[in-house]
């Protein structure tokens, strides 16, 4: 293949690429966001592998080989992962991301045909330098958020002691660093500065990561696909391809933007998320509060069917909960149900429910729920007090009255679901613990708010025999 062919399409997998952001911008545009991204990819390598750059039968074959093992572990995910493990999946996916980065940028220091000299070998060698950096701080940072995601790693922030100096050590260590590895590169050196910063940079992942507690764990996800973009660029300038910077430049650019989006929906500044300390998993029903704050009212199976039968306008907002319990299934059966009996059923979400974004839009999708009932919490939260049910499935946090009421809280002024202004509200959960942020949440004790204990597919099973 030509190089004008390559460049031509180098464009055309660009411009699917971008229609693909395009399209995953909107629950019913997203499938076919989807398969552009599949062409343009499919596109890139097929340029890339025949182009003017890989020549020779043994590197057909190890890119053969490469490409099969890396398809087969693909596909076997495709296969294996639930939807619920899909937070779990993307983190992992990034850190890999990160550590080709990584191991991109040593063999492209190692490679001895490159010969530049003068400015050119000093902008290469800082290439190599900020790609390596942003790969090793994306793997590790990625591998904790799997750990924490997966539940291996307890959710709590981990806050040592002038935490925010160290950071500033190790970057100042590592702008240090740089310089010195330039120069030293220069005379043909350079490994030792660059291991030092590699492992500076692994620790920096860590210690990001391992700060930031389980309530903003959907921000470090979208951070962290931002990541790997800027990553998957800087190796695009060290490789001089093109088509890598753009596309790690769309993927950094865009990643950054939905943190942004995120940040703003919990109303939290993005630099105090990296700073860390705000989440916990460790709740209980005393936790966060100390003043009592009345009796919860229990609710039966009958009466939850009742009260939706009655009900003319139900809102389902859905949380990490319905996660856990694989419910998604019911709740469409619930839906479907319920809507033949002409009662209006819609579902609010909120930006950070769930433990990365849209997770919870990614649920419903594959239960079939229709994309029109479903509604952003801007959307739909004026809506409240001409609702006559709400039913909050495992969701804590989304729907805490104290984000709006108690000025002391952990994540007062979050934008909340504000379901309690409804007539009634009925709460799924195991139990009292708290959510995510480690906080009581009072509208578990309102008049208007029902509790219904237990598993909440289990429930929600009962529930859907006592409708039908």
């Amino acid at each position: 293949m030509s190089e004008g062919l390559v460049t031509v399409s180098y464009i055309g997998a660009t411009i699917l690429f971008i229609l693909t952001l395009g399209g995953l911008s909107n629950q019913e545009t997203a499938r076919r966001g989807n398969l552009y991204g599949i062409i343009g990819m499919t596109l890139a390598i097929v340029a890339t592998v025949f182009g003017p750059e890989v020549s020779g039968t043994m590197s057909y074959i190890l890119i053969a080989v490469m490409m099969g093992i890396g398809g087969a572990v693909g596909i076997t995910l495709a296969r294996k992962v639930e939807m619920t493990q899909m937070p779990e999946l993307v983190a992992i996916l990034h850190s890999l991301v990160g550590l080709a980065a990584v191991l991109v940028g040593y063999v492209n220091f190692m490679d001895e045909t490159i010969s530049l000299v003068g400015a050119e070998k000093v902008i290469h060698e800082v290439e190599i330098y900020v790609g390596i950096l942003i790969g090793a701080i994306t793997f590790s940072g990625s591998i904790i958020a799997f750990g924490k995601l997966s539940g291996k790693i307890g959710g709590n922030p981990l806050l040592l002691p002038a935490r925010h100096v160290l950071n500033l050590g190790l970057l100042i260590a590592t702008i240090w660093l740089c310089t010195v590895f330039v120069h030293q590169a220069e005379t043909g050196g350079g490994t030792l500065p660059l291991l030092i910063m590699t492992l500076i940079a692994l620790a920096f992942g860590v210690h990001m990561v391992m700060a930031i507690g389980g309530a903003d764990m959907p921000v470090v996800v979208s951070m962290l696909n931002s990541y790997s973009g800027w990553a998957a660029s800087a190796t695009g300038f060290m490789l001089s391809n093109d088509l890598l910077i753009v596309v790690g430049a769309l993927v950094g650019s865009s990643g950054a933007i939905l943190s942004y989006i995120m940040c703003r929906a919990m109303n939290r500044n993005f630099f105090s998320v990296i700073a860390g300390g705000f989440g916990t998993t460790s709740g209980t029903a005393a936790s966060g509060s100390d003043e009592d704050q009345g009796e919860v009212i229990a609710i039966e199976t009958h009466e939850v069917a009742e009260l939706l039968l009655n009900a003319e306008e139900v809102m389902i907002i859905p949380g990490y909960g319905m996660a856990v319990a694989q419910a998604q299934h019911t709740v469409h059966e619930i839906t479907q149900t319920l809507r033949e009996k002409k009662i209006n059923v819609r579902f609010g979400i909120h930006p950070v429910a769930g433990r990365m974004p849209g997770h919870m839009n990614v649920l419903l999708a594959e239960a079939k729920v229709p994309y029109d009932i479903v509604y952003e919490m801007d959307e739909i939260n004026d809506d409240f007090p001409k609702i006559d049910v709400s039913i909050i499935i495992g969701a804590n946090d989304i729907v805490n009255p104290s984000a709006m009421d108690d000025p002391n809280s952990p994540i007062a002024g979050m934008p909340v679901m504000e379901c309690w202004k409804g007539k009634t509200t009925i709460v799924l959960k195991r139990g009292m613990a708290t959510g995510y942020a480690g906080v009581q949440n009072p509208l578990f004790f309102k008049e208007n708010t029902r509790m219904y204990f237990g598993d909440a597919k289990e429930s929600l099973d009962a529930v859907l025999k006592e409708i039908l």
